[in-house]
């Protein structure tokens, strides 16, 4: 480490702040703020690209130390709420909440290591830094894709950052979010690319209209391609948001029956109080009307007629072999004339399993005539929170995974199916994982529906930034996402990423929301990550290239 200049490490961290600025810190990210993807690889690329104390190219440890501080800055910063999450929903110590996110960030941050020690290899070879920058796009889609492959934690693609542009997420229904990390670090490295041309007598005059018709060009294509204003919706669905305590602050004050009652009223008569877009952004109206939530009499018919209702993944003590839970759901469906998908926990008799039952996150799916027609398990679960790998060694965290740290993995996905439409249900944190989202599609979901429970998250920037990548789903699929969560953010969002409606946080509400159904398959959907692993093959050839031997001679061509 003593060879690496203080100027290297400080350009290295700043690269790490930098990529923390594009995404939510504390609530929904203004758009001015996204920019910053477009410079936030400079310094990394800057320091890597230059010399150690010894003036020599860096060796591929020194790189993956500087990419290695930079990845832990990163993940310190963007995922921050582990340890609010640890502590104050989990009801660890703050020293133990605190040394789990360390740990989180010092795991994941190896792959910004093995990002930056595959650039310094190229770097040294005779490709030198101009073709490790040429070739950084792929080598950063790479290392998502082993980030999503491997350690099963793709939180925040970089790509992620800009799906409010309206042009560059036009790429996401074919390469996914991958083809914007892409775009995004291919930018970045064009800062530091030299592309040498013969000095003739208008060569800078030519240059500078080129850059400036290009810049024209981008803003003529931004409003060229602005989706249209509204999308035609032909159905109507209610999102209930439940707005439960989860771990240390769970209320067990209201029986089941009486949740029963409230989110069935609540499914016939939603209030008022929604959002026309995301809550929290200053260009986002939102209705403080008060719930009005009468009760019904016996036989009463809901008032506002709906295709579909969606009750969210929540702490309530709901499982689906309860006869209370499951008379109370089918009169519900009965009632209101629609079918209802519904959070809840499966008990399935198994006598070759350790307890003699397994456990599932379940979404259960009722038919407007009262009938349990089916269910969804959950198939990939959270690690350290659903399931817990290697548990003895993790006994200091007994609070936090006696709650949800015993659930077993779906086997197989389904698709819901009534009145010729169907139903792709995922299960909060499957959202994050878009090759597994798009199945669903490509199994005939012509509408997609995440129920979740974000209330993990507390006032952090998670929740924000598991929306964001929600959104991102939308419009790799083209389809829209019906979103009911427990504490927010219970949202419609249309085929291009867009939230149409959504509910204000932390109130027990319903929102009543238009919607349509799509049929059209994307490239994405039929070929899923494809253009990833592409990236991936192409940064396998370039680094099996940069450590063939060579003679000494091609040392020369490293600068």
């Amino acid at each position: 480490m003593r060879q690496i200049p203080a100027k290297l490490w400080g350009l290295a961290l700043f690269s790490g702040l930098l990529q923390v600025l594009p995404f939510p810190i504390a609530g929904p990210v203004p758009v001015w703020r996204t920019a910053f993807c477009w410079v936030a690889m400079l310094p990394l690329y800057l320091a890597l690209a230059a010399n150690n104390q010894q003036s020599r190219p860096l060796t591929l440890r020194q790189g993956a130390l500087l990419g290695y501080g930079c990845g832990f800055i990163w993940y310190l910063g963007n995922c921050y709420w582990i340890y609010q999450t640890m502590y104050l929903y989990g009801g660890l110590a703050r020293p133990i909440a605190f040394g789990i996110l360390i740990l989180f960030c010092l795991y994941l941050g190896l792959y910004h290591a093995a990002f930056a020690a595959i650039f310094t290899a190229l770097r040294r070879s005779p490709l030198g830094v101009q073709g490790a920058l040429w070739l950084s796009p792929f080598l950063w889609v790479a290392v998502e894709l082993a980030r999503t492959r491997i350690t099963g934690l793709p939180w925040d693609l970089l790509g992620i950052a800009q799906v409010d542009n309206p042009l560059l997420t036009r790429l996401a229904p074919t390469t996914g979010a991958y083809g914007i990390s892409f775009l995004i670090v291919a930018v970045n490295a064009l800062w530091l690319v030299r592309i040498r041309l013969r000095e003739r007598r208008h060569t800078r005059l030519a240059l500078t209209i080129s850059g400036v018709v290009l810049v024209l060009l981008y803003l003529v294509l931004l409003r060229r391609v602005q989706p249209p204003v509204r999308v035609a919706t032909t159905a109507v669905a209610t999102l209930v948001q439940e707005n439960l305590g989860v771990g240390t602050e769970t209320d067990t004050r209201e029986t089941a029956p009486q949740m029963l009652d409230s989110f069935s009223r609540l499914s016939l008569l939603p209030p008022a109080p929604r959002c026309n877009g995301i809550p929290g952004l200053p260009s986002t109206h939102c209705s403080d009307s008060k719930p009005i939530l009468p009760a019904l009499p016996e036989g009463t018919q809901a008032l506002m007629p709906t295709n579909l209702i969606l009750w969210p993944e929540s702490p309530a003590p709901f499982e689906d072999r309860d006869p209370q839970f499951r008379a109370a759901i089918a009169a519900l469906a009965v009632i209101a004339h629609a079918p209802i998908i519904v959070g809840n926990t499966g008990i399935d008799a198994n006598p070759e399993a350790p307890r003699g039952y397994q456990l599932h996150n379940r979404a259960s799916f009722v038919t407007s005539d009262g009938h349990f027609a089916g269910s969804y398990d959950k198939m990939h679960l959270v690690p350290f929170g659903e399931y817990t790998p290697f548990k003895k060694l993790f006994f200091f965290a007994g609070n936090l995974l006696a709650e949800v740290g015993t659930f077993d993995p779906g086997t197989q996905r389904s698709v819901f199916s009534t009145n010729g439409h169907h139903y792709g249900t995922f299960i909060c944190y499957e959202s994050i994982f878009g090759d597994e989202i798009r199945q669903f599609t490509q199994q005939g979901a012509d509408v997609l529906v995440n129920i979740s429970n974000d209330g993990w998250y507390g006032d952090t920037s998670a929740p924000w930034q598991h929306l964001n990548m929600v959104r991102m789903r939308a419009i790799e699929n083209d389809r829209w996402v019906l979103r009911a969560t427990n504490t927010g953010v219970t949202a419609s969002i249309d085929p291009y990423g867009r939230v149409i409606l959504a509910t204000p946080r932390h109130i027990r509400t319903a929102l009543r929301v238009g919607f349509g159904y799509q049929t059209d398959l994307t490239f994405y959907v039929r070929h899923g990550d494809l253009f990833a692993w592409l990236c991936a093959l192409v940064t396998l050839i370039a680094l099996a290239y940069s450590l063939y031997p060579r003679s000494q001679n091609s040392s020369a061509q490293m600068q």
